[in-house]
């Protein structure tokens, strides 16, 4: 399942993302999908589309002026980072 999706992803990158499937960029950096993957590789399937689900949810803006970067975490829990700004 794991294989699949990530296999899903890669496909979802390589034909042009959200610009080509919604006519949007991300407004995150790494992307959305991106990120998802890491995630999913990190963490594994269950954790990783739990982060993936979280971080598409807050991308709720169209387009935004800036991307906030905000990289995949290192370990399971870091609630010090908010849009890559330490608190």
């Amino acid at each position: 399942m794991k294989r699949l999706l990530l296999g899903a992803i890669q496909r979802y990158r390589s034909s042009g993302g959200g610009k080509r499937w919604f006519g949007i960029d991300c407004n995150f950096e790494p992307s959305c999908s991106a990120y998802t993957y890491t995630a999913i590789e990190r963490f594994g399937l269950r954790r990783g589309v739990l982060l993936g689900w979280q971080r598409i949810k807050r991308c709720s803006h169209r387009d935004s002026f800036c991307k906030c970067i905000e990289p995949v975490p290192v370990a399971e829990h870091n609630p010090g980072l908010k849009c890559g700004v330490k608190r």
